[in-house]
């Protein structure tokens, strides 16, 4: 069993309860035992801003929380207010702060159950409810949001250890034998990736056989579309940032915490480097100084593939001329909005930024900043091997290219389809995912995720595509399909939503932060006031600063508007 490390308990001043006197030190003092663990923590890392998020990790790793004496001690160090550091570890959901300045550790295994749409549809709230009998004071339970594999739902984790399909049995018996590591699924590692021909295509750029404008031509021409969620022409960005001066940089959203959507983590936990790859070659067209990969905190396994693979592709020498940095986000849906992901790596709350200016001008650091998803990365190889003609037309329905579709829910074969940009959810069920499961008759789907609407049955031969779902109310988004079937009350799928979008408003404007949480109260009522809720709608999506709020009642109004006659 590993050292159990203790935090030091608070030491109150020789002059508390004695009243201020004019000498007397105000604010908290730092604890010299907490400041020496926390010097020893960081090493000779620099005391950077930027590494807060890092280093409050580092704490938290060793000591399982973070309590008020280490804080005080990492601002000392770090030269911050202590409000600072406090604010940034109180926002992200996978701190565990000791607001009660008691210093008690918490168990030494956090167990952290999904309660996302799909899991809660296979099962997820008996997990919640008989785990903590099962488990006693030997780990704590507690829900979390979704955790990118709703096609394995439900799932949880057992410390970093990432658990699919899990059971009351399962997980007690992985508490009990302290099995929390994560275990690394097999993939191509750098290795097999060279001798496969890889990373020739980078070296053709590096070399002078290609050259940048011609590569941005290409990407341009093959329609290739930011895979994130918005579908922002790729070329196009790349243009626009290489028009700022110089120095620029890359920031790779890996942030994927849309409920339904688990396609990047399936990118890199299988060919790592063929996204690698469009990595290096995306920040060489920019001219990009360094490439940020900002990876979510519940893909632990991903993060040790990373880990291993990035030095090894150092060595190789094929990243001489761009720093490749691994950030770990800390829980936090928000951190999927480019700003918001670009505040954090600064080592800040995840606050979207109001635009102008945008990203591409003024991202991070204040420097121009090219933004992309994993998966869009992962086509550039593909796109300038086997030319943009071909990429464009693997397309279906005036769509461009191959998407990578997140297909979770009742059909009985569930994952990751590579599949024509505007294929229908009809024929993704029917030829990709081998029709419904068992027992069960389609009703419904979200064609894009917790935030891209809901669709009836009747409504399943729309391409799934950038633009056509627009005049239903929905969007394709991050192509994330959870598919509902006679089974699934559309009232309990519609309210499991709106509490995702409640506990994850980063609460910085008022329309989302207080209508997100008026929504659920409305939802919790026996019955509802659709007017009211529609009103409450159109003020979150006309006023709220990003696409949280923006798009969080796109289910409701799609409710109302398809399945009125199940609603209350």
């Amino acid at each position: 069993m590993a050292e159990k490390h203790e935090p030091p308990r608070r030491r109150r001043h020789p002059g508390a309860g004695r009243g201020r006197g004019r000498n007397r030190p105000r604010g908290r003092q730092v604890d010299p035992e907490a400041l020496e663990q926390v010097r020893a923590l960081l090493g000779d890392r620099p005391r950077r801003r930027d590494l807060l998020i890092e280093f409050l990790h580092a704490i938290q790793d060793r000591y399982h929380v973070l309590s008020g004496a280490h804080l005080a001690a990492l601002a000392e160090e770090m030269r911050l207010a202590l409000a600072e550091v406090y604010e940034v570890a109180t926002f992200y959901a996978h701190f565990d702060v000791d607001r009660d300045d008691n210093a008690a550790s918490p168990p030494d295994v956090t167990v952290r159950v999904c309660d996302g749409l799909v899991c809660e549809m296979m099962g997820a709230q008996d997990l919640l409810a008989g785990l903590p009998r099962a488990l006693g004071t030997s780990a704590r339970v507690l829900p979390g949001p979704c955790m990118g594999g709703c096609d394995r739902a439900p799932v949880a984790r057992v410390g970093r250890r990432y658990v699919e399909r899990a059971t009351v049995g399962s997980m007690t018996a992985l508490v009990r034998g302290r099995e929390t590591e994560p275990e690394i699924p097999a993939y191509k590692d750098c290795d097999a990736y060279l001798a496969e021909g890889g990373y020739t295509l980078l070296e053709e750029c590096l070399d002078g056989t290609r050259s940048r404008e011609d590569v941005v031509e290409q990407v341009t021409a093959s329609g290739l579309q930011g895979l994130g969620g918005a579908g922002f022409p790729t070329g196009r960005k790349w243009q626009i940032v290489r028009g700022y001066p110089v120095p620029r940089l890359v920031t790779v959203n890996a942030d994927e915490g849309e409920p339904g959507t688990f396609k990047d983590r399936y990118f890199m936990e299988s060919d790592p480097h063929r996204f690698l790859e469009g990595v290096l070659i995306a920040a060489w067209a920019v001219e990009a100084e360094t490439a940020y990969i900002y990876l979510r905190d519940e893909y632990a396994e991903v993060r040790e593939i990373l880990s291993r693979e990035l030095p090894r592709l150092r060595d190789a020498g094929m990243a001489a001329h761009v720093e490749l940095v691994l950030r770990r986000g800390a829980g936090a849906y928000i951190c999927g909005e480019e700003s918001a992901m670009i505040e954090s790596i600064e080592g800040k709350r995840g606050l979207p930024r109001h635009r102008p200016p945008y990203v591409a001008e003024t991202g991070l650091f204040g420097r121009p900043t090219l933004v992309q998803n994993v998966e869009t990365l992962y086509w550039v190889r593909d796109i300038l091997e086997k030319g943009p003609e071909w990429f464009a037309a693997q397309g279906h329905n005036g769509g461009a290219g191959l998407h990578a579709y997140s297909v979770s829910g009742r059909v009985a074969r569930p994952g990751v389809k590579i599949a024509p940009a505007g294929i229908t959810a009809r024929e993704l069920i029917d030829e990709h995912c081998g029709g419904m499961a068992p027992g069960h008759r389609f009703k419904g789907y979200l064609p894009g995720g917790a935030s891209g609407g809901l669709l009836p049955a009747s409504m399943a031969d729309i391409p799934l595509k950038f633009g056509p779902l627009d005049d239903q109310g929905c969007f394709v988004g991050s192509h994330g399909m959870v598919v509902l079937s006679d089974r699934d009350e559309v009232r309990a799928v519609v309210r499991n939503l709106m509490r995702f979008f409640k506990h994850e408003s980063c609460g910085q404007c008022t329309p989302c932060r207080v209508g997100t949480e008026k929504a659920v109260a409305l939802m919790e009522r026996p019955s509802w006031d659709g007017p009211l809720l529609e009103a409450l709608g159109a003020a979150m999506a006309d006023a709220s600063i990003c696409g949280l709020g923006q798009a969080a009642p796109n289910s409701v109004r799609c409710a109302y508007r398809y399945f009125r006659e199940e609603l209350p």
